[in-house]
């Protein structure tokens, strides 16, 4: 048994222009030096604060808004020497 459901196509018109066009792209980017950029950035702010504002484990909150005042008094306390 073929089913014809498949077989059902959209129609696309060729002659419609887009009214907006949002952006235009620009050459590429070398991925891998904008990664070592990153890594780099990354590197001089943990340098820069020492240790890390928040410390390592595991946290479980009830809500997203609890997580979010946690989150709000680690960032305020800043970094722990």
């Amino acid at each position: 048994m073929i089913s014809s459901v498949g077989s059902m196509k959209g129609i696309i018109n060729l002659e419609e222009h887009p009214d907006k066009v949002v952006g235009r792209r620009t050459g590429y980017q070398d991925a891998f030096k904008a990664g070592m950029q990153l890594q780099k950035t990354a590197g001089d702010l943990q340098k820069a604060f020492g240790n890390r504002f928040v410390p390592k484990g595991v946290y479980r909150f009830r809500t997203h808004e609890e997580a979010h005042q946690w989150m709000i008094r680690m960032l305020a306390r800043g970094p722990k020497s």
